[in-house]
């Protein structure tokens, strides 16, 4: 999940500023999450499929 959120983040050229200010959460979240020095809970992963347009268990998983 963490590789795919990176992976969406990049392929749609968005910032970790921006896509943490979409969310309403820091900066520093969307770098650990994306580091693996943090987990999101359930529904700021949902947040962040719905941001993306996938589903979530395509963000989770990595594949459609």
């Amino acid at each position: 999940m963490l590789t795919m959120l990176k992976t969406l983040r990049k392929k749609n050229r968005i910032t970790q500023h921006s896509l943490a200010e979409a969310l309403h959460i820091s900066q520093t979240s969307v770098s650990k999450y994306e580091r693996g020095e943090s987990e999101p809970d359930l529904e700021m992963v949902i947040k962040m499929a719905d941001y993306f347009g996938v589903s979530i268990d395509e963000f989770i998983r990595g594949e459609k």
